[in-house]
């Protein structure tokens, strides 16, 4: 390189000034000094070399031949100086010399694509540095221009391609118009197939196509495209050795698209490879790297994620560390610093709130402290920085007590609260923090105005109307803690502006198991809580709204989101077209939610509005003016249409059951015990269940179904006697809480000559009121046909052997095959995972026999073990089967749910009456298989009506006689009372 740049500067001297070869000479010299420049970045070199090209220009005049090469090369040497210091006069200036080019290469000459190409790119970069619209809009034209001049076959197609396709990426980036990233990604896809293995710009359009379907992914949420691109970014990384410039990059894309596609589903092993991704990069961005604080950052950040999800210290401590190294790499004035000591200050506060170590959050706050001076006013995140500074503070109060600083973190997050005015996406996080402050204080020293300004704030959050995101959520959800602690009287409507935000919130979450896991974690107790605030206030109806609209999320959002859309896309083109609008926001609301920050906020305020204005359109259309809206106790109270419902409720606050009815308003029923004692009798009746078969265990359990009766059920059967529900009539529990876990309908005195519940009323269950009453609308269209598949897995892939299964459908069959439209038997080898779902496509009424295993600590992975693995509640819920009538679950344990989310009923037995069956009969523990068998043959022959038909609202009296039954042959008390039914 330096002999070349020597070479020329030795035929420049020869060269006399006035000879016509100067020009020629000129040139080579700046274009050896360019490409010397390009290996060793000395900026003399550029320098010297746009010296010479502005000599070359000056002896090639207007008329010159060469004079467009003049121009183009001053022009691209201004713009690599440009991309070295940043002068925007460098940038302007090659943008006029490569107009002035392009002028002298009209349509038809040779350079002319190169021209427009050059002016493009250079358009592009003022751009990025101005953001001016115009300047990005003629760069996607000129390349448009360029591109057909260049056509298949052409050996600079695929850069053409290339180009356009990025700068139609940065306009979509600018202005959200799906279609510019889809054309982006058809460019990229084309540019690719002209860059086959062996090509050396392939690993470039492998992470360019890589990165536009990572951008269609956080707008629109199909789970393929960003697959597609982690798939793309592992084989752009394959090109890039270990000694290649760019791996350090494909690394960090790689790894970053790894994290997004956790948060997303949240497989460990994702973020595992994250980090581990983040770590190789880090290694080769050493010392005196220029990426090295953004791989340090990014590192720390995957190992915080981590952290967050598995508690491991040594994520969180090596976490602080990398932020430590990070904020070496950003001195005072550097233009991140600011963020790297937030990222550290937020690092340490959490260790502190781990581990207690007060000099953690002494550091913390004075590295708030650090960030705050550097957002001065103005700064877009300096409402950030005063909210993070003020929470450290209330820590350290909370902590030691010093009344300053609790003076001061109110001041702080008051400041805060002025930067975030009424529609900003962080104002209910604002209002949040400053009145739990102020209640704080109030604690300490009484003053009644600071407890007044406090709920005056949270009433705030009631006047909230538009898309609701988790933090909203929480705020209501401290709203209604501070209430209640502090025997406030805006209690019930801080719940109901919970569980109004709770409802609106899960309209825009997808059915990802992952999402409501969250969303059941921020609203724990809160349903159960706010039915007992209503009951307190006297509110009776507004109770029994509440308790649904903060139950069964997960379920509830299946049924009704999933049905209005399905009946808003067949709602003509109109209602098509809205639904999917609705859905794209839906999605880009809840990314922009997860991702919430300060720079954000415009962001949400604009897919608020327009979510919003969709929403209201729906609205509009006949028949959907409730769309999204929860059921009013008036449509509720159909649940009771065929008996009464009681919901039996255990709060933190009070115990109460209370009995809807079809014809009056609901009766209260007080019960005289607490939530712990209802949740250390559930948990002595779990670990019972586990031990079914000796005497002492039969003991305790009448002891346990003794205390039932006498604390929760004999009170309710007293009420329904006064409300003359005659004995014999049906009654359905909607048990709340560890009530889910108890079995209400066996409960009695267990003496003699004295009637238990079920010699007194027929008891089914349903998981909600709303479910009942869409199981009661849904009459099958097909009920003149009967199609009934019986499976049966006694030979399980794993498990032992269910020696009673192959007999239990034998029974099945002659009592059915004469009656029913079709009879289909599965067993053994048939029985499999794609063979059941199959056969629930062409069968309305099912009798599965074979091992339930629930997993109470993962409940979507609670299954039914068929011959090639478990057929899971997950598969169930992405099935979408036509009018199913009636479940018979001959299985163990299928109405047993999760351990943290009682009140989500994720349990087989719910996901089968959630996906459809009007009718389900489950079991709540172990079944003994001649049990089994006994029940089945007495069950079936009393659920045909008196036409000879199958009825599925005669299953809970079929299963009533099958159990009697049970009891005069003397069957061990736990398996008489193991069956339950579910629904109509």
């Amino acid at each position: 390189m330096a002999d070349d740049v020597e070479q020329c500067r030795v035929a420049l001297k020869r060269c006399p000034p006035d000879h016509s070869d100067r020009p020629k000479f000129l040139s080579n010299l700046a274009l050896s000094l360019r490409d010397r420049f390009t290996q060793r970045a000395i900026p003399s070199d550029l320098d010297e070399c746009i010296e010479l090209d502005r000599a070359a220009l000056l002896l090639r005049p207007p008329g010159h031949s060469d004079r467009s090469s003049s121009l183009n090369n001053l022009a691209i040497s201004l713009r690599d100086r440009f991309a070295q210091r940043g002068v925007p006069s460098d940038l302007d200036e090659s943008i006029e010399l490569h107009r002035a080019a392009l002028l002298l290469r009209p349509p038809g000459h040779s350079d002319r694509s190169s021209s427009l190409n050059n002016l493009a790119i250079s358009l592009r970069d003022r751009f990025a540095q101005r953001g001016v619209p115009s300047d990005l809009d003629e760069s996607i034209e000129l390349h448009r221009a360029a591109l057909l001049l260049r056509p298949p076959g052409h050996s600079d197609r695929s850069s053409s391609l290339n180009n356009l396709a990025i700068s139609l990426r940065d306009r979509f980036a600018q202005r959200g118009v799906p279609s510019d990233l889809d054309e982006s990604i058809e460019l990229h896809r084309a540019a690719l197939l002209l860059r086959p293995p062996g090509h050396s710009l392939r690993s470039s359009s492998l992470d360019n196509l890589a990165i536009s379907l990572s951008d269609r992914f956080t707008q629109r949420g199909v789970p393929s495209d960003l697959d597609e691109s982690i798939e793309l970014h592992r084989a752009a990384l394959l090109l890039r050795p270990l000694c290649h410039s760019d791996r350090s990059s494909s690394l960090n894309n790689l790894a970053i698209s790894l994290r997004d596609r956790f948060a997303q589903r949240g497989v460990p092993s994702d973020l595992d490879e994250s980090i581990e991704l983040h770590r190789a990069a880090l290694l080769l961005c050493p010392p005196g790297h220029s990426d090295r604080s953004s791989s340090l950052n990014n590192l720390a950040a995957s190992l915080s994620d981590r952290f967050a999800q598995r508690g491991v210290p040594s994520d969180l401590d090596e976490s602080i560390e990398l932020h430590r190294a990070a904020l070496l790499l950003c001195p005072p004035g550097h233009s991140d610093r600011s963020s790297s000591l937030n990222n550290l200050a937020a690092s340490l506060s959490d260790r502190f709130a781990q581990r207690g170590v007060p000099s953690d959050l002494d550091e913390s706050i004075e590295l708030h402290r650090a960030a705050l001076l550097l957002r001065p006013p103005g700064h877009s995140l300096r409402s950030s920085s005063l909210d993070n500074l003020a929470i450290s503070l209330r820590d350290r109060f909370a902590q030691r007590g010093v009344p300053s600083d609790l003076d001061e973190s109110i001041e702080l997050h008051r400041a805060a609260l002025l930067l975030r005015p009424l529609c900003h996406s962080l104002r209910s996080s604002s209002l949040n923090n400053l009145a739990i402050s102020l209640r704080d204080r109030f604690a300490q020293r009484g003053v009644p105005s600071d407890l007044d300004e406090a709920f005056s704030l949270f009433l705030q959050l009631s006047h909230i109307s538009h898309a609701v995101s988790r933090m909203d959520l929480a705020a209501a959800k401290s709203w209604a803690t501070s209430a209640e602690k502090t025997n406030h009287g805006s209690a019930l409507v801080a719940y109901q502006t919970a569980l109004k935000f709770l409802d609106q919130h899960v309209t825009l979450l997808s059915s990802s198991s992952r999402h409501f896991d969250v969303v059941s974690m921020v609203t724990s107790s809160l349903a159960v809580d706010a039915f007992s605030s209503g009951i307190r206030h006297g509110a009776l109806t507004t109770a029994v709204e509440l308790v649904e609209q903060g139950r069964a999320v997960f379920w509830n959002h299946l049924a009704r989101f999933r049905t209005t859309l399905d009946e808003l896309s067949m709602a003509r083109h109109t209602g098509a077209t809205l639904a999917e609008e609705f859905k794209r926001l839906s999605f880009r609301l809840r990314n922009a939610f997860d991702q919430s920050t300060e720079e954000q906020s415009p962001q949400i305020r604009q897919l608020t509005m327009q979510w919003d204005d969709v929403v209201s359109r729906i609205r509009m259309l006949p028949g959907f003016s409730r769309f999204l809206q929860p059921p009013l106790f008036s449509d509720l109270q159909k649940a009771a249409e065929d008996g009464p419902v009681i919901i039996v409720n255990a709060s933190q606050y009070s115990c109460d059951a209370l009995i809807v009815l079809s014809d009056q308003g609901p009766t209260h029923v007080p019960i005289n015990i607490t939530r712990t004692e209802v949740f250390e009798l559930s948990s002595e009746f779990q670990s019972i269940t586990e031990q079914f078969g000796c005497s002492d265990q039969q003991n305790k359990l009448v002891g346990i179904l003794r205390k039932l009766w006498h604390d929760v059920v004999d009170p309710v059967v007293q009420a329904l006697r006064v409300l003359n529900v005659c004995p014999g009539s049906r009654i359905w529990w909607c048990p709340t809480a560890e009530f889910t876990l108890l079995p209400l309908h066996a409960a009695g005195p267990y003496e003699r000559n004295r009637d238990n519940l079920s010699q007194i009323y027929i008891s089914s269950y349903t998981p909600t009121l709303a479910t009942l009453v869409h199981a009661r609308r849904s009459v099958s269209q097909y009920a003149s046909t009967q199609y009934f598949v019986a499976i049966g897995q006694g030979n399980p892939d794993r498990g032992k052997e269910l020696r009673c299964v192959a007999p239990e459908l034998a029974a099945i069959a002659q009592r059915l095959v004469p009656i029913v439209s079709s009879f289909t038997s599965l067993r053994d080898s048939l029985a499999t995972v794609q063979g059941a779902l199959d056969a629930l496509n062409h069968n309305q009424w099912l009798h599965l026999a074979c091992h339930g295993m629930p997993n109470r600590t993962q409940p979507f992975e609670s299954s039914f073990t068929m011959r090639d693995g478990p057929l899971m509640i997950k598969d169930i819920i992405r099935s979408n089967w036509q009018n199913p009538e009636f479940a018979f679950l001959s299985a163990c344990h299928t109405t047993v749910g999760g351990k943290k989310s009682p009140d989500e009923s994720i349990h087989l037995a719910a996901a089968m009456q959630f996906s459809g069956f009007r009718s389900v009969v489950g079991s709540m523990w172990s079944v003994d298989d001649e049990v089994a068998q006994e029940v089945v043959s007495t069950f079936y022959d009393n659920l045909v009506d008196d036409l000879g038909k199958l009825d599925c609202t005669r299953a809970a009296v079929a299963l009533h006689k099958a159990v009697k039954k049970l009891r005069r042959n003397n069957v061990p008390l736990e398996q008489q009372i193991v069956f339950v039914h579910i629904g109509v």
